[in-house]
């Protein structure tokens, strides 16, 4: 039982005639390990298939959207790809490149990102650092028909200079994607012409500020549909 390796879980044998009893700690380890062999065994193939990513590193503000978050999201941007070869750039979201590549492995995804343990998913990861928002290689100009972007700080300026990297790399009639705060709401209508979801984005973290999910175009039923103006 690997799980239960390096943990004090310690022995109590009482006296040499009687059989040897787990301590307390020792009796609770056993049971949640027991539990998750349970769980792997009742998952479906698809739950096992879950994807795995690096730890959050909360000095680099990042936080990973929960399963249900990613799929959604990820399943948006397969159905604005359908039909015709996309190329789809992922600004700081790591969780979402992730998903789309286990959901289509053939889906062609660009991750922009500051954290270089990324650097792992090869010529798929391009360095990207907010405060330089078009340096960025010249073959990636005007190259992507869809683009989801996650600010990494709920700040004007960052969501400012994000925008200017999604206009870098955006063709004429792109589809955009932003996931942020909801306190950007009226900035990412005034810089890009966003609309509210009403799908609402979560993060396994639990985080307390209220997230949205803002988009330039319709999406009829999907997600929700565009949040009514009340």
């Amino acid at each position: 039982m690997e799980e239960l390796a390096g943990r004090n879980v310690g022995v109590d044998c009482g006296d040499d005639d009687d059989a040897p009893t787990l301590s307390s700690q020792a009796l609770a380890a056993l049971q949640e390990f027991l539990r998750e062999q349970n769980q792997n065994q009742n998952e479906s193939p698809a739950d096992q298939s879950e994807v795995a990513l690096v730890t959050e590193d909360w000095r680099l503000s990042q936080f990973w959207y929960d399963r249900e978050t990613a799929e959604a999201v990820a399943n948006e941007v397969l159905a604005l790809c359908s039909g015709t070869p996309s190329r789809v750039a992922c600004i700081a979201c790591p969780t979402l490149y992730a998903y789309l590549k286990r959901i289509d492995p053939c889906v062609s995804v660009q991750l922009l990102e500051y954290d270089k343990r990324f650097e792992q998913y090869g010529s798929d990861f391009t360095f990207y650092d907010y405060n330089k928002p078009e340096e960025l290689p010249t073959e990636m100009k005007h190259a992507y028909q869809v683009i989801v972007a996650d600010p990494p700080y709920l700040s004007g300026e960052c969501l400012e200079k994000v925008a200017q990297t999604i206009s870098f790399l955006s063709q004429s009639n792109a589809c955009l994607l932003l996931l942020t705060g909801e306190v950007q709401k009226d900035r990412a209508a005034e810089l890009l012409g966003l609309h509210p979801c009403i799908f609402r984005p979560k993060h396994s973290s639990k985080l307390g500020n209220e997230f949205r999910l803002f988009t330039n175009y319709n999406p009829g039923m999907r997600l929700g549909g565009w949040e009514q103006e009340k």
